[in-house]
């Protein structure tokens, strides 16, 4: 769309919450012929009367866009604050390129960009490849909350200014208010947040696990809307996965028209050799899978979707976050040689047997108990440090990569000085720059984009973040529980008995598929050939934890899930591959 007085020419994805207040602000200072009602339209007037930089400040959303500024010849690129909407660019062939997916630039012509080996070594630790890299050598993604300016000259990445930072945010004092302000503020701005975020002129559902967060968002939802709401939610019939049962009983007590889809492997194989496409580059965390599907359910019924994402990273929800200090105090008190031990004899007990004692009746439920066990295992064998034990237990090959020629760029973890003084904090903060934008909003859009549905993210209003940000950790964490605050403005809509369960989060049986139903798939992609077939990867460490894996001994889905994406996304895109 071209801006009124012809001087900028704009390229936009996403949307624009707070348009209409915005539009009347303008109106207010200066009579407008308006050619629409589209929010491009009201972003292109706030740039020709406030430059980019002030317009994006005054905006919510989730968007990225290409600003071409004709009479200063410049190309603008610039994402929402938090990352929720890709954009890439780059350069091939000496050709400037720029575009929300990878395809688009593999489509151009002569275009031949090489795996990128850094890009790799990150992938491989996180599962996600982090901004600013990409999967390909001389591509790169736009950071977050950032603007990047190219001109005729430029042939190399540009940092880009921001004009919002979330390391700044954090690094701000924190408030003083009394727990029930703060929860009266909080419910306040959610429900202002999700109430813009329902209007549109086409139907609008929510995500709905049964959690907390995505319980908090469907209520402020069903208090926002006019009419019925509609909830979908994904179910399994593997014990410690399923989730329905609770979103059910949440969807009932709201009155909602829920619609759930019980998945088994059959359904999820499916699905998989689609995801290079939808993914664009290696994509690998599994419940990929059922945000896929439930995108799909939702689509049928509805075009947009809330979710209940960044609830963990800003109210300390994460179980690596709610292991007390003291109890790694107590770990690192212990000497090495007998921590070793320790780490040794609970490695030798199978993943399924502590799967097993993680639902024991009468003891604590955890999910998943096996692959946590693993982690905390891992750890044990190392350094103690907050910045080490969030690795161990964030990163899939801690300690050496399975690459051929040893590479170990560093990440935002490692280049990052915690703003706050506590473990959780600086854990929450490492999540929210990374992990949230790089893995769950990636997740979730791409996944939600292939199916032509729109999923919105109330918690991350920057309204939200920069008060959650302000308030001290007292108010998200009490005990072993977090998500304090949340649980007081849900228990305000909510019966406790409803809400009040463990954490078991989005997750599918991998694991036990790669052993069962998807092992042929897999055993063809980490074949020894194919996987010496780039000349990047090793394949003795990773045949190695095959073998553990087929044999139960160890639980290595995470790991082993990484290179499967890895080379099924080489196979699709990758000619030297």
């Amino acid at each position: 769309m071209e801006s009124a007085c012809g001087r900028f020419v704009i390229s936009f994805n996403g949307e624009i919450y707070n348009h209409v207040r915005l539009r009347q602000e303008l109106e207010a200072e200066q009579a407008m012929p308006w050619r629409g009602h589209s929010d491009t339209e009201t972003l292109l007037e706030l740039i020709v009367r406030r430059g980019l930089e002030g317009a994006l400040q005054r905006c919510i959303g989730a968007f990225a866009l290409a600003l071409w500024d004709r009479r200063e010849r410049r190309l603008l690129l610039a994402r929402d604050r938090l990352g929720e909407k890709p954009l890439y660019y780059g350069w091939s062939e000496g050709r400037l390129l720029f575009a929300s997916e990878l395809k688009a630039m593999q489509a151009v012509p002569g275009f031949a960009n090489p795996v990128d080996p850094d890009a790799l070594a990150l992938y491989l630790r996180a599962n996600c490849i982090p901004a600013p890299w990409s999967i390909l050598q001389g591509i790169h993604k736009v950071r977050p909350g950032t603007i990047v300016a190219l001109g005729a000259a430029d042939r190399a990445a540009v940092d880009g200014a921001p004009y919002w930072s979330l390391d700044e945010v954090i690094a701000r004092p924190t408030g003083d208010l009394a727990p029930s302000e703060a929860v009266d503020r909080l419910e306040a701005l959610l429900l202002d947040a999700v109430g813009q975020q329902v209007l549109a002129d086409v139907p609008v559902g929510a995500f709905l696990s049964g959690g907390i967060d995505s319980s908090l968002i469907t209520t402020l939802m069903a208090h926002a809307s006019r009419e019925r709401i509609r909830t979908f939610t994904i179910g399994f019939a593997e014990a410690g996965f399923d989730e329905a049962p609770h979103a059910r009983a949440v969807a009932r007590h709201l009155g909602s028209e829920h619609t759930e889809l019980y998945l088994d492997a059959s359904q999820i194989r499916a699905e998989i050799p689609q995801l290079p496409d939808i993914y664009d580059e290696p994509f690998a965390d599994s419940s990929q899978l059922p945000t896929l599907l439930v995108s799909r359910l939702a689509r049928q019924q509805v075009t947009v979707a809330l979710s209940g994402d960044a609830g963990d990273e800003l109210f300390c929800g994460y179980n690596r976050y709610l292991v007390s200090r003291r109890s790694w105090q107590a770990l690192a008190a212990i000497p090495p040689g007998l921590r070793h031990l320790l780490a040794a004899a609970g490695s030798v007990v199978p993943p399924a047997a502590w799967d097993r004692l993680g639902r024991l009746p009468g003891l604590p439920q955890v999910p998943m108990l096996g692959s946590k066990a693993a982690k905390v295992m891992t750890m044990l064998r190392g350094d103690l440090g907050v910045r080490a034990i969030y690795r161990a237990s964030s990163e899939e090959w801690y300690g050496a990569l399975p690459l051929l020629a040893s590479r170990q760029p560093q990440s935002r973890v490692d280049l990052t000085e915690p703003a706050r003084s506590s473990a959780e904090e600086a854990m929450m903060q490492w999540d929210m720059a990374g992990y949230l934008t790089d893995d769950i909003l990636t997740k979730v859009d791409r996944a939600a984009m292939a199916n032509s549905l729109e999923v919105r993210v109330p918690l991350l209003d920057h309204r939200v973040v920069e008060f959650a940000w302000g308030l001290p950790l007292s108010l998200k964490k009490r005990g072993r529980q977090g998500k304090w605050l949340l649980r007081q403005v849900l228990s305000r809509h909510v019966p406790d008995e409803l809400i009040d369960r463990p954490k078991s989060g989005f997750a599918v049986p991998v694991g036990a598929w790669l052993r069962g139903e998807l092992r042929d798939w897999a055993e063809d992609l980490l074949s020894a050939d194919e996987l010496a077939r780039d000349g990047l990867l090793d394949p003795a460490p990773i045949r190695q934890r095959w073998a553990q894996h087929l044999a139960g001994s160890h639980d290595w889905t995470g790991s082993l899930w990484g290179i499967l994406m890895y080379r099924a996304w080489a196979r699709r895109w990758s000619a030297a591959c």
